[in-house]
């Protein structure tokens, strides 16, 4: 069992939701959401979560584009 569900908070500050994923701190931060804590992991609450995925879907996309052509 990890972190998230042990019941670790949200690491967004001024959240203090139950987090649901978990993720890189440097990719959190990349997508401009601001990570509270300076740990390898960064928490997310589901509409943090959301957020994220809203914030880096055009670089996922492109991601997808690269090595669908390999």
């Amino acid at each position: 069992m990890g972190k998230v569900g042990k019941g670790v908070k949200c690491s967004v500050s001024g959240c203090g939701n139950e987090a649901a994923r978990s993720l890189s701190t440097a990719k959190v931060r990349m997508a401009g959401l601001s990570v509270s804590s300076s740990e390898r992991r960064a928490y997310l609450c589901e509409s943090h979560y959301k957020e994220f995925k809203k914030r880096t879907k055009k670089e996922r996309k492109i991601e997808q584009w690269r090595f669908k052509g390999v």
